[in-house]
């Protein structure tokens, strides 16, 4: 078995009477892309700044790319984008990735080379304008999001490890940065990122981990993760509104112990001891316009709910992990 991109052992982080993570213990395998999944405040971003070397673990063991995460050789091979996002403002976006690149011994000539090829990749330079040669606050949110990402890459990192990453880009700017992440995984690289959007880890993830309150509640392989919590969901979708009777059988705790709904389309966890067919039959004798009545397997946000909680992951929204 080929040695993991990052193992972490029994780590534990407090700060003061509050604990971060709690004996977390992972193991990351090479040229997968990872996702680390919870709230906002569920410990990933500390999680990730151990892994730096940024915040050092109370107690337990980190290894990345083979060696002791204090390692500092091990930063040149590590590309790191925060979840706080900071550039030098009023510096020309050009020199700031060279300076970026040079900090992690890139020449000057193939700095100028990659932030070519990397700027002309994420839209940034264009036949009809380079922002390469703009100062960065002349820059969109988005597009400085990229250029700080740029400048995680410059490196050619083996291990990348992105913090929010899709957070605040708009729907093309985040298309991008998610093909850019395949590509990566294609070129054999890890790329590890956080995120509360289950969508975007559903899309993109080999592996995920679930942490909830610096608690690890859920890890694995995403195809066993769901294969794991799919025994038991229905997709249901519907060609017209349900009517209030339909509405109450999808309401009935006996049969049915969870519904996620969206535009006439239900994602159903039946509840213990219910029958699907008994479902069905019921739908139909109450009317139901049924397009679509499978069992699947659920979604990564359907195993989330269940997993953290409705409640945690809106508290969650507006916090820091």
């Amino acid at each position: 078995m080929p040695e993991p991109a990052i193992e972490i052992r029994n780590v534990v982080k407090r700060y003061d009477a509050h604990v971060a993570v709690r004996d977390l213990s992972l193991v990351i395998p090479r040229g997968s892309v990872y996702g680390l999944l919870g709230p906002n405040g569920a410990g990933k971003t500390t999680t990730i700044r151990m892994i730096l070397d940024i915040i050092e673990p109370d107690s337990g063991t980190i290894s990345v790319l083979g060696s002791a995460h204090r390692d500092r050789s091990i930063q040149d091979r590590v590309g790191y984008l925060p979840e706080e996002r900071g550039l030098y403002r009023k510096m020309q976006v050009r020199r700031v990735l060279k300076f970026l690149a040079e900090l992690k011994g890139v020449n000057a000539r193939e700095a100028d080379r990659r932030i070519t090829d990397w700027t002309e990749r994420l839209g940034l330079r264009t036949p009809e304008k380079d922002w390469g040669l703009a100062k960065v606050d002349e820059l969109s949110r988005g597009m400085q999001q990229k250029v700080q990402f740029i400048g995680a890459m410059l490196h050619d990192p083996e291990l990348v490890i992105l913090d929010e990453p899709f957070s605040g880009l708009d729907p093309l700017n985040a298309q991008a940065l998610k093909d850019t992440v395949v590509d990566l995984k294609r070129r054999g690289k890890t790329v590890i990122f956080s995120t509360h959007v289950m969508e975007n880890a559903e899309r993109l993830c080999d592996s995920v981990c679930i942490i909830a309150n610096g608690v690890k509640v859920l890890d694995g392989a995403l195809s066993e993760v769901r294969a794991a919590h799919g025994e038991r969901t229905i997709a249901l979708a519907l060609d017209g509104d349900a009517s209030p009777a339909v509405q109450a059988i999808l309401g009935d705790a006996s049969m049915v112990s969870e519904a996620d709904d969206s535009n006439r389309f239900y994602e159903l966890e039946l509840a213990p001891g219910a029958d699907a067919s008994v479902l069905l039959r019921r739908l139909v004798e109450a009317g139901a316009p049924i397009r679509r009545f499978e069992r699947v397997q659920p979604s990564l946000h359907s195993i989330f709910l269940d997993k953290v909680g409705a409640t945690g992951v809106e508290a969650g929204m507006s916090g820091h992990g």
